[in-house]
């Protein structure tokens, strides 16, 4: 079976805070509409933290900040084999706009299970919730 190595973005509104976390809805492909952490493939030469750069530049036109790694997800779906690295990562400039998504969310602790996680990304989940802070900011 063929491996695809990919990275996503789990983009937070703090890498320190981590009071909600953006996720965005697939808009092209087999599994479009799934929700998924933003990246993408790696190409050769990049180390994970530049294609998370330039993925993030090309599907939401916003320079990212790559902070800690989080966990390597390996995942067999039908047709190959999916290795994500995953890191959290934070906006230093520009405004998320959607290129290739059809959808975008904030998500906090207590949501992020609202939406309909790609079998691979929703591996991530339990790990992230516990990352995250369980009441917002705002909300203190």
């Amino acid at each position: 079976m063929k491996t695809i190595k990919v990275v996503a973005a789990v983009i937070c509104d703090s890498i320190e805070e981590k009071n909600m976390i953006f996720a965005t809805a697939r808009g092209y492909g087999d599994f479009k509409g799934g929700w998924e952490f933003p990246g993408g493939k790696v190409e050769t030469g990049e180390t994970p933290q530049q294609a998370l750069v330039r993925e993030i530049k090309e599907e939401l036109d916003t320079l990212i900040e790559v902070g800690p790694f989080i966990d390597t997800i390996e995942y067999d779906y039908p047709t190959f084999h999916l290795s994500m690295d995953c890191f959290y990562c934070e906006v230093k400039e520009g405004h998320l706009e959607l290129k290739e998504a059809e959808a975008a969310k904030w998500l906090t602790r207590d949501k992020i299970e609202d939406v309909n996680w790609l079998p691979a990304d929703v591996t991530l989940i339990d790990k992230i919730k516990s990352d995250m802070n369980s009441t917002p900011l705002f909300y203190r």
